[in-house]
């Protein structure tokens, strides 16, 4: 017989008990239970917490868009649900959309789930279209947690969990250009990496080195995949992390901001990569679906009509410039993907910050807080987050 969920103080049964009852406990949580949400705020009933993290980078466009709303009811009345098998228009217009506002090159678009899906199909490609069956991923990166995804993720040995790994990896030091030139060679099938690296703390890798990756990847004929899951769709104050620096990735994925909440992802190809793919080789259910389509055609538009671009560039600036105070030292990343290296652990820091209403994440590295907030964010938010930060003990 299951056992009933406990109640709070007030006799009411808390979300997190609730949730145990049936949901595999693979989760940690932070001790707030957001019951509705407006703008860049989180109402949990007793208290209204400033959202700096967006929920893994996922509200774009903060909460309860007027734009993501309405598109989205119009879209569900209209047509809620069709598959791959007959074309729609609404697929089309967000294709279009997206193709863009993506890097020059990268013109053709399949539709997804989520990240991982899209990395995975990355890879499948790559090694498809090159015959070869290795693929050079980069320390600390985080690329996902399916089969492919996972084998080129740093450290996911851990959790794992297949007996083999669909290929052959090998990782490169960041910002290494001898451990990249000694790696990448005429047997490699594909260099995967995050330009900003999310979890590894919003590390901007440096431009030379991703120009000797991509002028390796040119001379041994291997593709280079550009992962933006999360540094995509604005967040680093260009559409993609890719604008900022001069290389042509073969293939980009992207998935997290791009439905502003809505689960959905995209891999984007060259014209020529396209040529080489015939139907049958890759498919998706749910991949492209009329709900996703809208929101992704919604939430680009918002950022084109609402200037967010330059939103972003400016939060950035500021929170540079004033959120070097209290326990932080030194602040790294692009945009909104940003990185708060501490002199103390970051969880406490993290903790600490919840208490006065500012919710941020950690990272892989323990000593770094992850901004990641949406790219509506105001200056009076960046000036509250810096006055927390500065009330907190240095050490």
């Amino acid at each position: 017989m299951t056992a009933m969920p406990t109640m709070d103080t007030s006799g009411k049964t808390s979300a997190k008990a609730a949730e145990a009852q049936h949901l595999l406990q693979v989760y940690g949580q932070l001790p707030i239970e957001p019951v509705s949400a407006q703008g860049v705020m989180l109402d949990c009933g007793d208290r209204q917490i400033i959202d700096f993290y967006g929920g893994h980078a996922v509200a774009s466009l903060g909460y309860a868009h007027p734009a993501i709303l309405e598109a989205l009811n119009q879209q569900a009345r209209s047509l809620f649900f069709q598959s791959n098998a007959v074309a729609i228009d609404i697929r089309a217009q967000a294709a279009n959309t997206l193709a863009a506002f993506a890097p020059e090159g990268l013109n053709r678009v399949f539709f997804g789930n989520s990240g991982a899906e899209a990395n995975e199909n990355a890879l499948r490609l790559a090694c498809r279209l090159t015959g070869r069956g290795r693929v050079v991923a980069i320390e600390q990166g985080f690329h996902g947690r399916t089969a492919a995804a996972g084998a080129v993720t740093w450290g996911s040995a851990k959790w794992y969990g297949f007996p083999a790994k669909p290929f052959d990896v090998a990782f490169m030091k960041r910002d290494d250009a001898n451990s990249a030139r000694q790696l990448i060679d005429n047997n490699t099938a594909a260099v995967i990496l995050e330009l900003v690296q999310g979890i590894a703390g919003a590390v901007d890798l440096d431009h030379g080195f991703v120009q000797i990756v991509a002028d390796l990847c040119k001379r041994n004929g291997a593709l280079l995949i550009i992962d933006e899951v999360q540094s995509g769709i604005g967040r680093c104050g260009e559409p993609f992390a890719t604008d900022l620096y001069t290389v042509a990735p073969d293939i980009l994925t992207t998935a997290k901001a791009l439905g502003g909440g809505f689960p959905c992802s995209a891999m984007l190809v060259t014209d020529e990569i396209a040529g080489n793919i015939k139907p049958g080789d890759l498919g998706s259910t749910f991949g492209g679906g009329p709900l996703a389509c809208a929101l992704i055609k919604t939430v680009i538009q918002v950022i084109h009509e609402d200037k967010l671009l330059e939103n972003v560039r400016a939060r950035s600036t500021e929170i540079t410039e004033k959120c070097i105070t209290g326990p932080v030292e030194a602040i790294q990343g692009a945009g909104l993907l940003l990185g708060l290296r501490c002199r103390r652990p970051a969880n406490t820091v993290r903790d600490e910050l919840l208490e006065k209403n500012i919710l941020v994440g950690t990272s892989a590295d323990p000593q770094v807080i992850r901004l990641l907030p949406p790219l509506i964010l105001a200056a009076h938010h960046v000036d509250q987050l810096a006055a927390a930060l500065a009330s907190l003990p240095e050490t």
